[in-house]
């Protein structure tokens, strides 16, 4: 375990990993099972259609049989991307949800009461920069003066802002084009667009469909994690309804990473992509998650920093004030 993580931090990861023995000694007490969910009787989740372990959760409905002897009912909401998920999750719509590492720092900006609960390890190679195939650009350094489309607040915001650092530009030598990923594949298809930041499999689906050709990946600019988040009020009062949920998101994964192939065919309808294109994202990811811990908040914290400083966020932030104390 990481030394420097913070005594309340340890705390709650130490917590999940002893729910089970917890939960045992309510059941032993002869409390009743509906006693795990104390005031939650739905678990609403938010997710997007790229999220591909919640979305195999909710197709292979594991979580709902894991969570239906406590009396408690999963909802589920899609979300085109995670800042429309995080201001579902700020107004109370959803209690849960999976977003990338910059949705977070505009919501806390922004006001919103959550808390970061897990993450995914990197997976740098699952976003890049694309360009036309028979665009002249070569370098990320040559966008100046460009036209670049991409989510605003997303996760590729982040990646267009560092890569920009890396080749020596800064953020007001391009145009920012703000699109969602159906808008800017469009876009991108007419030639309105120079280059679009994008991530899997729309990124994948770019490649094979149309010959887009990455010009830059997140590899050796961002660490791109993926975060599940939790509304505050609902993580502070239903912990082991976390810990299960937590339980299967991990299994799920591991499933997905020893069964790639499989997972795709059973994505491909659910997503409307081929099923060589989705298999082309997944191998990106690393379906691998954890508790939350210092090092990655840290993370958090620079990219929060770096907002602040191109006034992309009205405010400088302490990440650590999104953590269950």
């Amino acid at each position: 375990m990481n030394n420097n993580i913070k005594p309340s931090l340890r705390r709650r990861t130490l917590g999940w990993l002893g729910a089970a023995a917890l939960g045992a000694g309510v059941l032993a007490l002869g409390l009743p099972q509906a006693a795990w969910a104390q005031n939650a009787k739905v678990l609403r989740i938010g997710y997007q259609k790229a999220a591909n372990t919640l979305v195999l959760l909710k197709a292979h409905g594991t979580l709902e049989k894991r969570l239906q002897p406590l009396g408690v009912e999963v909802k589920w909401a899609e979300f085109a991307a995670g800042p429309q998920l995080l201001e579902a999750l700020n107004v109370g719509s959803i209690d849960f949800g999976y977003v990338g590492e910059a949705p977070p720092v505009f919501a806390q900006a922004a006001g919103a009461d959550f808390v970061y609960t897990a993450y995914e390890i990197p997976t740098p190679d699952a976003e890049g920069l694309l360009v036309p195939k028979n665009s002249p650009l070569q370098s990320v350094a040559e966008l100046k003066g460009k036209k670049v489309a991409f989510n605003k607040g997303s996760d590729v915001h982040w990646l267009v802002v560092a890569l920009l650092k890396k080749a020596g530009l800064s953020y007001s030598d391009i145009q920012p084009v703000y699109l969602a990923p159906a808008d800017a594949r469009a876009a991108f298809e007419r030639g309105a667009i120079d280059a679009w930041a994008i991530w899997d499999p729309f990124q994948a689906a770019a490649e094979k469909q149309v010959g887009a050709r990455r010009l830059a990946s997140g590899v050796g600019a961002v660490s791109h994690h993926q975060f599940f988040l939790s509304a505050r009020p609902f993580a502070s009062k239903n912990p082991e309804i976390e810990k299960i949920l937590l339980e299967e998101i991990t299994r799920e994964g591991q499933w997905v990473k020893s069964n790639i192939s499989q997972a795709a065919a059973q994505l491909a309808p659910i997503q409307g992509l081929e099923t060589d294109v989705i298999e082309t994202g997944l191998k990106r990811y690393a379906h691998v998650y954890k508790p939350i811990d210092a090092q990655v908040l840290a993370e958090q914290q620079r990219i929060a920093d770096a907002f602040f400083e191109l006034k992309l966020i009205p405010k400088k932030l302490n990440v650590n004030d999104a953590v269950l104390k």
